[in-house]
């Protein structure tokens, strides 16, 4: 099978720096895992199957997935002694062709829940890709180079299901906040490149009593829009050498503060695109400890039970 294509797209869309250096990462194909707390995010009304996934392991470690149609969240809960009260949604990227299902999804689940903060990974479902492999890596960069300079407002966006899958996440997860000991009024939604601009457009889009309490915005577009007085607060975190968003500054985060809304940038020297959880050698290791300082600082922490 030729995967070659398939490879620089992957590296492109979870951005390697050592596969510009020694050529494409390896992928393998993979098989679906094992998903037993995997909950249908629309109850019996869910859509689409399971068995149109297409299962492949980056770099022989990361697992991600493409042609997703059926919408699932995955809980990962924190031990109670630790529990805050506190909820996350993850969004993981991808382009919306893909899902960096491992990167960016169940291991930053586990590192909140490890924090004291329950965390829901959502299988949103994305745009169509060939069932070939060869043939997807092609599609794929062809979509990408459509894309850039405007990613907020092209069509890999434009077609997604993405934002109405993240605003129904977030209301599952308030509906069902007794069961799992949250608070619905501290269930917020962090994202990565495609996932953070699926929960820019749920924090903005929403109506208000639907927003997220708060918004993580990991390696995402900072172009600016109009943001409402009412706006979630903000943490943006971007390396300054991001190689799928070239840096132009800070648009967002300006335009947060020109609403008058708590906003925090976090903008690393070097890191470059889809650093999940961290580059080794880089400042972006430190990205779930301050995220998850900025929200004790929000408020968004504190136990119930505190004194």
């Amino acid at each position: 099978m030729k995967t070659n294509h398939a490879w620089a797209a992957l590296a492109l869309l979870m951005a390697a720096p050592a596969a510009a250096q020694s050529g494409p990462p390896p992928v393998e194909p993979a098989v679906a895992p094992a998903e037993p707390d995997a909950i249908p995010l629309y109850g019996e009304r869910t859509m689409g199957s399971a068995s149109s996934e297409t299962w492949v392991r980056f770099m022989k470690r990361d697992l991600a997935v493409r042609n997703v149609t059926r919408p699932t969240i995955t809980p990962f809960l924190p031990d109670p002694a630790k529990a805050t009260g506190a909820a996350v949604v993850i969004a993981p990227g991808g382009a919306f062709m893909l899902l960096a299902w491992d990167l960016e999804g169940t291991s930053v689940a586990r590192a909140l829940a490890d924090r004291g903060i329950a965390a829901f990974v959502l299988k949103y479902r994305l745009n169509p890709t060939p069932a070939d492999e060869a043939e997807t890596g092609k599609y794929m960069q062809a979509q990408l180079m459509k894309e850039i300079g405007h990613p907020m407002t092209g069509e890999l966006l434009g077609k997604s299901m993405a934002p109405a899958d993240g605003k129904a996440a977030v209301a599952w997860v308030r509906s069902h906040a007794a069961q799992y000991g949250i608070d619905p009024a501290r269930v917020g939604m962090m994202g990565f490149s495609a996932g953070a601009m699926t929960t820019r457009r749920v924090g903005l889009d929403a109506d208000t009593p639907s927003r997220p309490a708060f918004l993580g915005y990991i390696y995402g577009p900072q172009d600016a829009e109009a943001v409402p007085a009412d706006a979630p607060p903000l943490f943006d975190a971007i390396a300054l050498d991001d190689s799928l968003f070239p840096s132009k500054g800070f648009p967002i985060a300006q335009a947060w503060l020109a609403a008058k809304r708590p906003v925090e940038i976090h903008g690393y020297q070097t890191g470059d695109h889809g650093f999940g959880l961290g580059r080794p050698g880089t400042t972006t290791t430190l990205l779930i400890d301050e995220f998850t300082a900025w929200l004790a600082m929000q408020g968004f922490l504190a136990r119930k039970d505190a004194k």
